[in-house]
């Protein structure tokens, strides 16, 4: 059984030798609902697949909200964990195990609150909007998401960040004339079309924005890229796959009406999409979180389910001890103190 009274650092060790890949988070689930009803008995605990809400039930005026994904990336030899030095290394690491065992160093560590608390572990955050585990719980237990304010333990170097970027991912598609490799001149190659969509991405100048005085840098990328049909044929299709990532002054449909501009004269089909979300620094909640923390707030490169609770109305920011340029990486780790030092502010904010 994981132990929730274990220093975090060792906690979070802990939770990373478990692998959690998107859509295979059952067993690191069973952990933690086991932990959670043997060690944070004062907690009402509710299981919706393998996401876990854990809530006190006490009768504080406001009710905040930590959340935070239990799946990673697929892992890419660096399961176990191992320390090097004051870091320790592993596959979600940063993103975001690291911020889960804060989660459940409260959860366990804080029996009477200041405020009334809601945990949420979820499943499925690194993969299509659709099976994140956020979404189901919107959907089918809206009351078990009702706040005052939230907190996405996501990586952010244990400053506050802000809102987030939208996400929107993209297929452009070229298409040719299928003909013998042989007989070339009487094929058109798609693959060879490409090129043009290729020579788009590498021209594209990043819009930058500044709301609520954090500035916001887009970014457009090719993400895959498919096509070929055997290795004596002309290919008569090709499909570049783009991921956008844009501003939260725009909406999706904005987002979708500058893809099929740019890519003007290609087939475009939009395959997943997720709103970003404003800063909302200036609302009091956020900004009391943020005088407890310290530090000057900071813009959140990256999409993250602070967008989920804006569009329910409820603040939130993103503040967790993981480094979020590590995260996806082979050698994604995290700095030890920031745990420590992540438990002890959040300690400070929440017990009485």
């Amino acid at each position: 059984m994981l132990d929730l009274f274990a220093d975090p650092i060792a906690l979070c060790a802990a939770l990373i030798d478990v692998e959690s890949v998107s859509g295979a988070e059952n067993q690191l689930a069973d952990l933690i609902e086991q932990a959670l009803g043997a060690q944070a008995a004062h907690l009402s605990l509710v299981r919706i697949g393998n996401s876990l809400v854990a809530r006190t039930t006490g009768t504080n005026p406001e009710r905040v909200i930590l959340a935070g994904h239990i799946d990673t990336v697929p892992v890419c030899g660096n399961v176990p964990s191992h320390f090097e030095g004051d870091r320790l290394f592993g596959a979600g690491a940063s993103d975001m195990k690291s911020g889960v065992a804060l989660q459940l160093h409260l959860a366990a560590t804080i029996p009477d609150p200041s405020r009334e608390i809601t945990f949420i572990f979820y499943e499925c955050e690194e993969i299509e909007a659709e099976r994140n585990g956020l979404t189901r719980i919107a959907r089918d237990f809206p009351e078990l998401l009702a706040g005052d304010f939230a907190v996405l333990l996501e990586p952010t170097n244990g400053v506050v960040e802000g809102g987030c970027q939208g996400t929107m991912r993209a297929e452009v598609r070229t298409r040719g004339v299928r003909a013998h490799s042989a007989r070339s001149w009487l094929g058109e190659n798609a693959i060879h079309g490409a090129a043009q969509i290729l020579n788009l991405l590498t021209g594209y100048e990043p819009r930058r924005v500044l709301i609520d005085e954090l500035e916001y840098r887009e970014g457009l990328q090719a993400v895959g890229i498919s096509g070929g049909v055997a290795g004596n044929v002309i290919p008569d299709e090709c499909v570049v796959t783009v991921n956008y990532r844009f501003a939260p002054d725009q909406s999706e449909g904005d987002a979708e009406r500058f893809l099929r501009k740019f890519f003007d004269g290609f087939a475009l089909r939009i395959i997943d999409s997720a709103p970003g979300a404003m800063p909302g620094l200036n609302r009091p909640a956020a900004q009391e979180f943020i005088a407890k923390i310290g530090g000057l707030p900071a813009p959140k490169f990256g999409w993250t389910d602070v967008a989920r609770f804006t569009q329910l109305n409820i603040p939130a920011v993103n503040f967790g001890p993981g480094n979020p340029s590590l995260a996806h990486t082979a050698d994604e780790s995290v700095e030890t103190e920031l745990i420590t030092q992540g438990a002890r502010q959040l300690t400070e904010w929440l017990a009485r």
